[in-house]
Parts: C-alpha cells; structure tokens; sequence
C-alpha cells in the first residue's frame, strides 16, 4: 500500500528548514541547510531552492516511510515581491523532481500567522531582524511594514539596531539626543565609532549588523532613558503594525512570534501597553508554532482538502492538483 505524505518547507534568512509527514500527524523527519536561497534578477531563485530541496526531502521521505511526496507548501521570505519565478517554475519541477501532485507557495509572513494562530481570524506580528504584520480575517489577507530596512520594518531588530548606534554616534559628537552608556557599548562591540561607515555601508548583511546591536540597547533601558525610548518607539510602530491588520469585528487572536522578543520586559511591557491602548477588543494569545509550523499545517489541511485560507497570488498561492 502506498503511502502518501507531505513536505513542509520554511526558506528564510537562515537557510532552509523541511519537515516531511503523513498529513494529520506530526512530521516524522526534519532536515536543514544553513545556506539561505539566492535571490537575483527574477526575485528568488527556483533553481537554487531546488538544488538545495531536492536531497533534503529525499532523505526524509526516506527516514519517514513515505512512498510519494503528494502535496508540498513552501514557505519562503520575501515570497510577496520577489516570488514571481517561484509561481511560474517552482510547481513544475516539484512535480518532475519529486512527483508532488498538490503545491502551496506563501509568503512567510503567512507561514508565520498559520504557526502561530492558525486557521483562525487575528494578527500576528513577526519580529526579528526585520518586522512585519500580517491579519486575515479568513476572506483575504493584511500585511502592513515588512519593507525592509531602508524603507521601513520599524521597530524591528535592524531599526533599534540603527537608533542605538545613532544615538552613540549623537553622544560622540555632543548632539542632542545622545547616549554615554550607547556610546560605550558601540565601541565595545565595533570598536572607534569612527569606523562605523566603513564596517556596515559595504556589506551586504547590513541588515543583520545593525540588528545585533539591539540586545546592547535593550541592556541599557533600564538606567538610560534614551535607549528606554528607543524601546518605546519601536513598541509604537510594532503597535501601529498590528492595528493596521487586525480585523475590526469580534474578538480576533493577536500573537507576537520573532526572535526580537528574546529582548524581554524592556520592550514587551511598552508593547503591552501599546496594544491594550489600540487594540483593547483584541485577544493576545501565545504562539503556537513557528514558520515551519505553520507550512506543516497548511500541507495537511491541502492534502486533506480543508484549506479554508483565502488565497492570493503574491500572499497564498495554490495549484490544486489536476481533476481536483
């Protein structure tokens, strides 16, 4: 007898994650590459996802007695604007590579809020080195921020990341505005602010730098009010997020997921505040899971035939399989 099964993906800044399962149980066999998927002039690149997909998902069906891969969700970052080559080559060559019949693609904003809440109407805010807020009310999809660190992702880990370190940069200059205690971490963690420019305009993990300076900002809170407002703000706009996707009628479910809230109290208690003041009508609940989570539980719910998500090309993408 054939056994039919799934594959769960989350690709994200880190790399790629998989899980492979039978739909409704627990995925049986887990895997992982550190190497993130390229991105290029077509947006994300298929080619390369696959590359790194393809030998993963083998060894897992394998390690989970699974006879054929049937339906596979791929949950990738940056889905929403730079997916179209996903859209147009991804389903095809799951289908010749691995024989997979049904295929979601999502963004993993969406793979974040169905980890953490699941089918069910709310909010999720999803915090790390960039932020994003993603709502649904089970007919179509809000996202508010999620455009990176030049544009936006406010009060995400890059933005309290570049507050902190402007606010060392004002202190060494004598500018209002500045922080002493800022000023010492930045030198012990980058050494001469002079150098600052040189060490983060070249990179190209810019991003992912000035985030790691947020737990020094978080640290300082608690004796110095500038790095306490910092938190402040950043609480604001990630209250601001939230507001701007979460559903206006009955009682709708709000969870924070991200790692940026491993800063703890110095920043969840303005958050709290913010929220209870915006969203008083709103339910903050724990989240339940993560992006991966999330892919497994859309995957089951495909191959069950009881996806009730609203789909949309660039949020949830579906290709049911065909004489579905």
């Amino acid at each position: 007898m054939t056994v039919p099964g799934y594959l769960a993906v989350d690709s994200g800044g880190s790399g790629l994650r998989i899980a492979v399962g039978v739909p409704g149980r627990a995925p049986t066999a887990r895997r992982e590459s550190r190497e993130p998927v390229r991105t290029g002039t077509r947006g994300i690149d298929p080619t390369h996802l696959m590359g790194q997909l393809v030998p993963l998902a083998r060894a897992s069906a394998a390690e989970a007695a699974v006879d054929e891969l049937d339906t596979a969700v791929v949950g990738a970052a940056g889905f929403a604007t730079l997916g179209d080559a996903l859209r147009a080559e991804l389903p095809g060559a799951l289908a010749r590579e691995l024989g997979v019949r049904r295929v979601a693609l999502a963004t993993d904003a969406v793979t974040a809020y169905v980890g953490a809440l699941g089918p069910r109407p709310g909010a999720v805010l999803a915090a790390g080195t960039g932020l994003i807020a993603v709502g649904t009310d089970l007919k179509t999809w809000r996202r508010a921020d999620g455009w990176g660190h030049l544009l936006g992702d406010c009060g995400s880990g890059a933005w309290i990341g570049r507050a902190g370190l402007e606010a060392a940069l004002r202190a060494h200059d004598g500018r209002d505005g500045g922080s002493a205690p800022l000023l010492a971490c930045a030198e012990e963690q980058f050494g001469p602010v002079r150098g600052l420019p040189g060490q983060l305009y070249p990179r190209s993990d810019r991003p992912a730098v000035l985030a790691s300076f947020a737990p020094r900002v978080a640290a300082c809170a608690p004796h110095d009010p500038v790095a306490a407002d910092i938190l402040r703000a950043a609480a604001r706009h990630m209250a601001e997020s939230v507001e701007a996707v979460c559903p206006a009628d009955g009682t709708p479910q709000m969870a924070l997921t991200g790692g940026l809230f491993r800063l703890g109290e110095p920043l969840l208690a303005p958050l709290r505040e913010e929220l209870a003041s915006r969203l008083p009508y709103a339910r903050q609940v724990p989240a339940e899971g993560d992006p991966l989570h999330g892919s497994v539980r859309i995957a089951s719910d495909l191959a069950a035939g009881r996806l009730t998500l609203p789909g949309e090309p660039t949020t949830l993408y579906v290709v049911p399989a065909e004489g579905d």
